[in-house]
């Protein structure tokens, strides 16, 4: 049964909450918030609370700059700490504008719209996430120091895996706050950790990502560790990724399962592979937003750099897992990472994939080589293309791709090109330890 605004105002007294936290993204991702004292809350569930958008990235300019948060009932949760003493509980909410429409530079608002032309069709997408991330020490000054908690491995246990106690105090407290904690577990590199939570509709999804990314930070602070998702930030190791399972169902159907097929994929499956094949090259630029997304993007570490299919192939970007038959099966992305924001992540992977149906690609056959061993010759015959190498690349592709471009909408395209243009010229400027190591001694 759904949560209403007098659910939530109940659950509020109930519960001695003090303090609400009004939560929202940015166009990059990161996680903002208005915090109002329970006094106000009535107010907020009436849509009251304003806020200056000219204030956040990719927003709007200072002249247009009122902008309302309208909270979702159904994303109340109560955290499970106190800030100086008083309870405090949150609500993800969507933007718009004084005159009530939505705002179309909200991410959520965005995914919204995808979803929408899901439904067209009769259709909604269910996501499961795997997002992944590292455990640093922190220094004597309360920074982050480039040194992981533990020296343990894949699914190691204690005491090689020091962070086991930290990581088990985030899965209680995401389970505090209505989580579904299927697993979680030590990941390949020292420090790496993964924590899966039960997939939800997509909307609902991308509002856990968001919750489980400062949930996470958060806990990890509390055990006097730093938690981060950046997708490489160590050379020579593992990065970390964010795969993500998917499905389609129609009428609480999943439409991914036909009983007696080849890998029991429906007709509608193996099109909405084809569409994620189809515009992979394009939407990495949303579901690997960030510099560092490429220096994951590698071969020899796991991550994807192909564009292919497979059933029993981990070098391939889209995998059938063994365990997906019946009304579990569904397709797994492999090469999201936990930086995106997961609202215009799932957005344009959606969006892609209805393409796929909707013009009835074919995905082509299966991959079952190990493309990394694969010359170029060979993958250039089987007609298997590389993830973009860089940003910029990834940039130019999705300029290209009016379907992805649609997906996101003007507003949302502009102001994030225009911030990753910015991102590379400072980074392109700035001198870096390689070229110390490499040049200084040398010229």
């Amino acid at each position: 049964m759904a949560i209403t605004a007098k659910d939530v105002l109940a659950l509020a007294s109930e519960q001695n909450v003090e303090l609400v936290r009004l939560q929202f993204t940015d166009i990059l991702g990161s996680a903002k918030n208005v915090t109002i004292s329970v006094q106000q809350l009535q107010r907020a569930l009436d849509n009251q609370i304003m806020f200056d958008g000219s204030s956040i990235q990719g927003f709007v300019r200072i002249q247009e700059s009122d902008m309302y948060l309208w909270p979702d009932p159904e994303t109340f949760a109560v955290f499970p700490w106190t800030s100086n003493g008083r309870k405090v509980a949150r609500l993800i909410c969507d933007v718009h504008l004084p005159d009530g429409k939505p705002f179309e530079g909200c991410p959520r608002y965005v995914l919204k719209r995808a979803l929408g032309e899901a439904a067209k069709l009769g259709l909604s997408l269910n996501v499961g996430p795997e997002p992944e991330f590292f455990l640093f020490k922190m220094d004597g000054n309360g920074y982050p120091a480039m040194e992981t908690n533990d020296r343990g491995g894949y699914f190691d246990l204690s005491p090689v895996d020091k962070g086991e106690e930290a990581r088990e105090a985030i899965v209680f407290a995401l389970q505090q706050m209505g989580f579904h904690v299927e697993a979680s577990h030590h990941e390949v590199a020292a420090g790496q950790h993964e924590i899966d939570f039960r997939h939800d509709c997509a909307l609902a999804t991308a509002d856990n990502i968001l919750t489980f990314k400062s949930v996470t930070k958060t806990v990890a602070q509390q055990h006097g560790l730093h938690s981060s998702f950046m997708p490489k930030p160590i050379f020579g190791i593992n990065g970390s990724g964010m795969h993500l399972h998917l499905s389609l169902h129609s009428n609480g159907k999943n439409v991914f399962y036909e009983p007696g097929s080849h890998l029991q994929l429906s007709d509608m499956a193996k099109h909405f592979i084809a569409g994620l094949l189809a515009h992979a090259r394009a939407f990495t630029a949303i579901t690997n937003p960030i510099i560092n997304s490429y220096k994951r993007l590698v071969p020899g570490y796991e991550a994807p750099v192909y564009v292919s299919w497979s059933s029993r192939n981990r070098s391939a970007l889209i995998r059938i897992p063994a365990s997906a038959r019946e009304e579990s099966t569904r397709i797994e992305l492999r090469n999201p990472d936990p930086s995106a924001n997961p609202y215009l992540a799932l957005a344009v992977i959606l969006r892609a994939g209805l393409d796929g149906i909707v013009r009835q690609l074919d995905p082509g056959p299966e991959c079952f080589d190990n493309i990394y061993e694969m010359t170029d010759q060979q993958r250039q015959e089987a007609g298997i293309v590389s993830l973009p190498g860089d940003i910029m690349e990834a940039i130019r592709l999705m300029s290209k791709d009016s379907v992805i471009r649609d997906a996101l909408g003007e507003h949302v395209y502009s102001n994030f090109v225009r911030a990753k243009q910015i991102e590379w010229k400072c980074y392109s400027a700035r001198v870096h330890q390689w070229e110390l190591d490499e040049y200084l001694l040398c010229t």
